[in-house]
């Protein structure tokens, strides 16, 4: 039996913005060298961030009804599961 390497997976990007054109911009922009996730509130990009796996960075809006960027990324840094993913 040989060792066949296995090719390293994308990393992932989670994209966090509630105006639906930039999402789809980014996405755009990311798709061929990144796993990209979307999230068009901030309590979806906490879901995301919180799952297996983890996104490998977050891009955060900062403006966002609800809770804005400043408080999503406070969240995420203040959770040891998510406190290392660069944002």
């Amino acid at each position: 039996m040989t060792d066949t390497p296995i090719p390293h997976a994308k990393p992932t990007v989670l994209v966090v913005d509630d105006t639906p054109d930039n999402l789809s911009l980014m996405s755009a922009l990311l798709k061929d060298l990144y796993k990209v996730k979307v999230a068009n509130h901030g309590e979806r990009g906490l879901r995301i961030a919180n799952a297996e796996p983890p996104p490998d960075l977050i891009l955060l809006d900062i403006m966002m009804p609800d809770i804005d960027g400043y408080e999503v990324c406070a969240r995420l840094k203040a959770e040891p599961r998510t406190r290392d993913i660069p944002v």
